[in-house]
Parts: structure tokens; C-alpha cells; sequence
């Protein structure tokens, strides 16, 4: 028989062991993550040029960042690109979403077929729709080859519409994980529900506006909370699409932040514009977790 002791001894080996292994990732993760975000902060209140410096400045580089244009300019093209993809990606998902729910024959087909384009980087997207989107070499000169001569389609060199083709291939690349989220939520209605409301003759867009869409709601708020990180935090789908040009027009917050910090050297400036975006980030997250937290409860 086993003593005691040896039982005791094994309990806290067991109890030990996962802590042991975990802990020089966690401290990794406690440096490179959180200890590079405080370090981050801290220069925002510096006098930081090309390399970090320590003299203390206050709030005078955020002052500076909400005096430059570029800046406004940046947090304007977010906004219009933030609304879009999110929404877009939103209605295609549900859209995709509902499709599959009908039992449709092919399924196992389509769904990794909708799924694909979210297994690709954003650098990988980028450089694709920039060849696709190219009036010398992608659609608009396919189309001349067909013989359409009449047709153009030069979003990505127009300072007005290269922004919404920044949206196209975000919420292509998007939309089929956005699906899988609303797909797993239609899947776990109870369908009782659902049957009770068609012999009552609940018509199926009353059955979807009155019952499925309202029990979806933690996939929107989760699909909300995922695409805002995403396009808050957008640069290599912006960088490896446009460059960020024509000129300033589809220059993004994250974008922002890394030629001020590492091509016009001013890191105090691009510090505070990152400190920004992770208050934006934080501000959409802290409720989101706090509700599901207290849902848990």
C-alpha cells in the first residue's frame, strides 16, 4: 500500500508540475507583452526621437499628435473604413451563415471554401487584391482583353475610392470567419423553438427578425468585438494593398504610428499614437469581458 506521505508528495508534484512549465512562457509573456506596452506608455511622455530618451515631457507629444493633420486624416479614414468592414462583414456572415443552417447539400464543400480566406495573412490579401484591383494588369485590364473597352475600375489609384478597396479585401479575408461565429450560434438554438414558432405561423423572416436574430446576440457582440480589434490595429493589409497611399488616402491610425516612429523618427509622437489605439482597443474589450464575466456568475 502506498504511503501517505508518498500520496501527499505526488499531490503536490501534480499540483506543481503544470506551474513549472507554464511559468517561463508567462514570464516571457509578462516582458515582451505587457512590460513592452508600460515601456511603450512611458515614451509617450518622453522627448524620444530616433531612439528612446528619458526626458520626461508630459502631455506635450499628445498635444502635438492632435495638432497634426495627418493624424485627423488617419483617425478619419479608421472611421470609414472601421464602419464598413465591420457592418459588411457582419450582413455577409449572417448572410453565409443562414445559407449553410438550411442543410443545403455541399455543405462540407462550402464551408471551407468561405473559411479559406481567413487562413491567409493579411500581407498574403493585400498583395493578391493589389494585383487583382491593378488597372494595368487585374480586372480592368482582363476586361479590355474581353473586349469591354469601356469598362475602368481604378479604385486603388483614386484618392477618393482606394479606401473602400482597403474594405473589399479586409471583409473578403473576413466574412467566412464571421459566418463560422453566427454559424455555431444558429446551431445552438434549440430547435423546439423553432418549431413551435412555425405551427404558431410565424413566417420565416418573422421566425429570423422576432427569435433566431435576437438569440444571436452574443455572436454579434462577439463578431463586433473581433472585427473592431482587427480594424483598429490594421497596417500589413494597408501596407502590402496600398502603401497607405494615394497620397494620405488610406493611411490608418497603425500606419500612422509606424512612419512617425520609424521613418520621420519622432517615437514620443508614435508612442502616444499607439497608447491611443490601445485606450480605443481597451475601451471596446474591458465591457465586453466584464459582461460575459458577469454572465458567467
Amino acid at each position: 500500500m502506498a504511503r501517505a506521505g508518498d500520496v501527499d508528495f505526488k499531490t503536490k508534484l501534480q499540483h506543481w508540475i503544470p506551474k513549472v512549465v507554464l511559468s517561463p512562457s508567462l514570464a516571457l509573456v509578462l516582458l515582451f507583452v505587457y512590460g513592452f506596452i508600460l515601456f511603450t506608455v512611458y515614451l509617450s511622455f518622453t522627448d524620444s526621437r530616433i531612439l528612446p530618451s528619458y526626458g520626461w515631457v508630459g502631455l506635450e507629444n499628445y498635444s502635438k499628435l492632435w495638432r497634426l493633420s495627418h493624424w485627423e486624416t488617419s483617425l478619419k479614414n479608421l472611421g470609414v473604413y472601421a464602419v464598413l468592414y465591420i457592418s459588411i462583414s457582419t450582413v455577409v456572415g449572417l448572410t453565409l451563415a443562414i445559407f449553410l443552417d438550411q442543410k443545403i447539400r455541399g455543405e462540407g464543400i462550402l464551408r471551407p471554401i468561405y473559411l479559406y480566406p481567413m487562413a491567409l495573412s493579411f500581407i498574403v490579401t493585400g498583395t493578391a487584391w493589389k494585383w487583382f484591383l491593378d488597372p494595368g494588369i487585374g480586372l480592368e485590364h482582363t476586361m479590355h482583353l474581353w473586349g469591354w473597352e469601356s469598362f475602368e475600375f481604378n479604385w486603388i489609384k483614386d484618392r477618393d475610392f482606394a479606401i473602400y478597396t482597403v474594405v473589399i479585401a479586409a471583409v473578403w479575408q473576413s466574412s467566412g470567419f464571421v459566418m463560422a461565429m453566427f454559424l455555431a450560434g444558429l446551431r445552438g438554438i434549440d430547435s423546439e423553438i423553432m418549431k413551435a414558432a412555425q405551427i404558431d405561423g410565424a413566417s420565416n423572416w418573422n421566425l429570423y427578425r422576432r427569435i433566431v436574430i435576437p438569440l444571436l446576440r452574443p455572436a454579434f457582440l462577439s463578431a463586433f468585438v473581433i472585427l473592431s480589434h482587427l480594424a483598429i490595429k490594421s497596417y500589413d493589409l494597408v501596407i502590402a494593398l496600398t502603401g497607405g497611399g494615394p497620397g494620405r488616402a488610406t493611411e490608418l491610425p497603425a500606419t500612422f504610428m509606424y512612419s512617425y516612429t520609424f521613418t520621420r523618427n519622432q517615437m514620443g509622437i508614435g508612442a502616444s499614437s499607439a497608447v491611443i489605439m490601445l485606450m480605443t482597443i481597451a475601451a471596446i474589450m474591458i465591457p465586453y469581458l466584464y459582461a460575459e464575466l458577469k454572465e458567467d456568475k
